[in-house]
């Protein structure tokens, strides 16, 4: 191309060159002045002409290609423009029948298709409508139809609107799990922009699906283990106290039998104070089954709040002193909700277990971790409660190591050599990499 560029430059002052020598040497003598001037005039002026009309084709050539280019640079603007504004709806919305609704009428609306669908994939492996726009919902001529090749549109686009029609698979990794797919009245062909904004819009139906399934499954999970929790609870605390009721009311009526009432009433006294720790067992499930940090409270909030009220159904006087670096510290939801609960657990197993007045809760930050920090005036951990199970690790003990692990954290308790308990619990803030205080 260079050489034609300079071939084009110097081919006319070449031809001129030699027009000139010409006229000097043979025209001159055939044909005098201005005869011969004429001629050479008439010569360079054809050349330029063509010279020149080389030249602006070029230029006109390389000026459509640009402007088609420029062309399909906005058009692809405009389609990410379009894509973006998608995105951003779709993530305004939480139901997935919404999501795909939004989905299949930008699908149209973007492609200029006149009907555009969703087709799912259902449990026995077949194909059924789940999303559709264009005139077909609202005539409603589109069935739901199963066992459909997915190649096979026409048995869900009408034939009158898919004279022209493209497809896409919704994929979860290597697994199809239905198609998005257009469909048009005219005969027309789709570009590999069009092709593109399909697609596109294809994958951010299947992220919704397989976010949908997901979040569905991560409620199926939290529902499973909070069951757990509560199963937890039950045995390790309503279980024992109510076999430890059983055993008290059992021994009362045998020295009433044998006349023994003081001894009977000291064995009703204890059945009473079991029956109240009963009562507090019951109160603390139910508060615990309501979500404990709010954005207004945030975790020491909900924690001194969760304090105050079991401090008031338990009679124990607990403290809750937090640092301005705690205070401001920041972690993920699921990791808030389970220092919440272990600290839930820690005065739990406080109030039955260890026969203390008292409790301090402590939150310092130490470097990147959050330090959670239990004291009581109680028996500690070497002296069992007259109910308590001789498994160990007991049920709470367990539940509370099962949900540090799960945030990364780690968890000790201890009696110390002046007496009473202790509970240390720290929290990475960022990450799981973490220090145990002993």
């Amino acid at each position: 191309m260079s050489r034609q560029r300079w071939l084009i430059i110097a081919l006319p002052a070449l031809v001129v060159g030699i027009i000139e020598a010409l006229s000097d040497t043979i025209l001159d003598p055939v044909l005098p002045f201005p005869g011969d001037a004429l001629i050479v005039t008439l010569a360079v002026l054809l050349l330029s002409i063509a010279v020149s009309g080389l030249a602006f084709g070029r230029i006109d050539a390389l000026g459509a290609a640009l402007a088609a280019r420029n062309r399909e640079l906005e058009m692809r603007a405009g389609s990410a423009a379009a894509m973006h504004k998608v995105s951003v709806a779709i993530t305004a919305l939480v139901d997935l029948r919404s999501i795909l609704d939004t989905i299949v009428d930008n699908a149209r609306t973007l492609l200029a298709a006149d009907v555009a669908v969703i087709l799912l994939v259902d449990a026995d492996g077949a194909l059924r409508r789940s999303a559709s726009s264009g005139p077909v919902r609202e005539t409603g001529d589109l069935a739901e139809r199963s066992g459909a090749d997915p190649d096979d549109l026409l048995q869900f686009l009408p034939a009158d609107l898919a004279t022209s029609r493209l497809a896409n698979a919704l994929n979860r990794g290597p697994e199809t799990i239905g198609l998005l797919a257009i469909g048009s009245k005219r005969a027309r062909s789709f570009d590999a922009e069009e092709v593109e904004t399909l697609a596109s819009l294809a994958n951010q139906a299947s992220i919704a699906i397989e976010n949908a399934r997901l979040q569905a499954r991560l409620r199926e999970l939290a529902v499973e283990t909070e069951r757990g929790r509560i199963a937890r609870e039950m045995h390790d605390g309503l279980a024992q106290v109510l076999g430890y009721v059983s055993t008290k009311s059992q021994a009362a009526d045998e020295l009433l039998a044998v006349g023994r009432v003081a001894d009977a009433r000291a064995q009703l006294g204890e059945l009473t104070a079991a029956a109240r720790s009963i009562y507090v067992d019951v109160r603390e499930a139910i508060l615990g089954l309501r979500s404990p940090i709010t954005p207004e409270l945030g975790l020491v909030g909900a924690i001194e709040d969760y304090a105050r009220r079991f401090a008031d159904a338990s009679k124990l006087a607990v403290t809750v002193e937090a640092s301005s670096e705690a205070r401001a510290a920041t972690m993920g939801p699921e990791a808030e909700a389970q220092v919440f609960r272990i600290v839930q657990e820690s005065l739990t197993n406080v109030r039955k277990h260890a026969a203390a007045g008292r409790v301090a809760v402590h939150l310092g930050r130490v470097d990147d971790d959050l330090l959670v920090e239990l004291d009581d005036d109680g028996r500690g951990f070497d002296e069992p409660s007259p109910w308590q199970s001789t498994d160990w690790p007991h049920y709470g003990q367990a539940a509370m190591q099962e949900r540090a692990a799960d945030i990364g954290a780690r968890i000790s308790w201890g009696t110390r050599p002046t007496g009473g308990g202790f509970i240390r619990l720290v929290v990475p803030i960022n990450g799981f990499i973490l220090e145990v205080a002993t």
